[in-house]
């Protein structure tokens, strides 16, 4: 399942964002790597632990808690603390599969380590396609390469199960938030039905409202999250 969230933020938060990551320390992003994908990871971010990366990534939290699209798509249980990246010309990501047990560190906000099991991830968009070249995120799947370069401000979910890459920027600088969700559904089969059922009852119910026939699907939709649901 690949999801596009359009506007997760707006402009004004987007700007916000970039004025502050503009003034934070970048340091090598191998620090985030697992033993495979360090080889293959060319770019920059901002520390995990950095007061701005912390200020931003609750802004992104909180943005989070609101969509309701992101919310349907994900049921999120854990989301991994957002982290900050960028890739200047030359840079790039090889193809490789996210690790799949992130620790939170005590250091941001915990009292002990957390384990977040990686069943999505997220890329947040934070600069315009026209501003940079190359830089795609490219998510393989058993139907092909999807290739996504989204608007600022703009999310996409998928799958941590899938293999993906960044390709090379050769011009501009492409920043984004990056981080993983640990759903409550962790079969990917079950929740992609969920959304596309909670979707479709969405959809009816703005066009023909709460008949006997949209609250039955309705209860249907939260007697499958009960069977699925870990919490």
């Amino acid at each position: 399942m690949l999801v596009q969230i359009p506007r997760l933020l707006s402009a004004e938060q987007v700007a916000h964002m970039r004025g502050q990551l503009a003034g934070a320390d970048w340091v090598d992003g191998k620090a985030t790597a697992g033993a495979q994908s360090a080889g293959t990871k060319h770019n920059l971010q901002v520390a995990e632990d950095s007061p701005a990366a912390r200020a931003l990534g609750d802004m992104i939290l909180s943005a989070l808690g609101q969509n309701e699209r992101f919310m349907s798509a994900a049921l999120a249980l854990r989301v991994f603390p957002p982290l900050f990246n960028r890739y200047d010309p030359g840079m790039n990501f090889g193809a490789h599969i996210d690790n799949a047990i992130r620790f939170v560190k005590p250091s941001l906000g915990t009292a002990s380590p957390i384990r977040i099991r990686t069943d999505m991830s997220a890329t947040l968009f934070l600069t315009d396609p026209a501003d940079y070249d190359g830089g795609e995120l490219v998510v393989e799947d058993t139907f092909g390469n999807h290739s996504v370069k989204l608007a600022a401000g703009d999310l996409v979910l998928y799958s941590a199960t899938s293999r993906h890459h960044v390709t090379p920027v050769t011009r501009g600088s492409r920043w984004s938030s990056f981080f993983w969700i640990q759903s409550m559904v962790r079969d990917e089969s079950a929740r992609t039905m969920l959304f596309e059922l909670d979707t479709s009852i969405q959809g009816l119910r703005k066009q023909i409202g709460d008949t006997q026939q949209v609250v039955a699907l309705t209860g249907l939709y939260h007697n499958l999250v009960r069977r699925w649901a870990d919490t």
